[in-house]
Formats: structure tokens, sequence, C-alpha cells
């Protein structure tokens, strides 16, 4: 049964930070993508950053250069270190796993991935 659950979210002012964690279990493949999305309300969920097992990245052009993805790589848990953030990031963010044992090959939309979190809400004021 794989289960993620994110952590980390909170209410931070403008030019602030958060990190937040993605704990994964029971997800099997060694060869895979993860991801981290988010949704504001009235809005589509838009996927911000992934990471492959192999340590390849991708950002979408509203977090490059402010947000970081990492992992650890033994337990599959996925990291994603927000600076600078602005009211604009202020949405529900969730983290994904893909659905086969694939590596992400850049910024993949919702459908590829077959796992989600319930999601952490971060809000900048």
């Amino acid at each position: 049964h794989v289960q993620l659950v994110e952590s980390g979210g909170g209410s931070v002012q403008a030019g602030g930070s958060l990190r937040l964690s993605c704990s994964v279990t029971g997800y099997t493949y060694s060869r895979y993508c993860m991801g981290w999305f988010r949704q504001a309300p009235g809005k589509e969920r838009e996927g911000v950053a992934a990471i492959s097992s192999d340590g390849s990245t991708s950002y979408s052009d509203s977090v490059k250069g402010r947000f970081t993805i990492s992992q650890d790589s033994a337990k599959k848990n996925v990291y994603l270190q927000m600076n600078s953030l602005k009211p604009e990031d202020t949405a529900m963010y969730y983290c994904a796993a893909s659905r086969t044992n694939v590596n992400c090959n850049g910024l993949r939309s919702s459908p590829f991935f077959g796992y989600w979190g319930q999601g952490t809400q971060v809000t900048v004021s």
C-alpha cells in the first residue's frame, strides 16, 4: 500500500522560506519520478517541480531559482525548499509519485502520477 504524507506547510510573510517534506512508504519502484504540485482556489493544479531517481530535476518557470526539490533516495522521501516566497505561491501543495518505474524526463502533468498525498497548505501574505 503506497502512502504519501506531506508536512511543513504554514503561513509565512512574503520573502520568507518554508521546507515541505513528503514521506513515502510502500513505494517499491527503483526507478521513479516524484513531483510537487500546487493548487490555488479556483485554479487548476499545476506542477512546480519534479525529481527522478537518477537525481535529475525540473521546475516550472514560476518557481525556478526560488524552489529546490531534493530527495532522500534511500527512503524515497522528497523535499521542496521554497525561498523568496510570494503571495502568488499561496496554494495547497501536493506530492506525487509516478504510477510506473520511469524517470520524469521533464516536468510531467498530473495524469503521469498514480499516487498522491493529501496536501499541505502554504499561505504567503
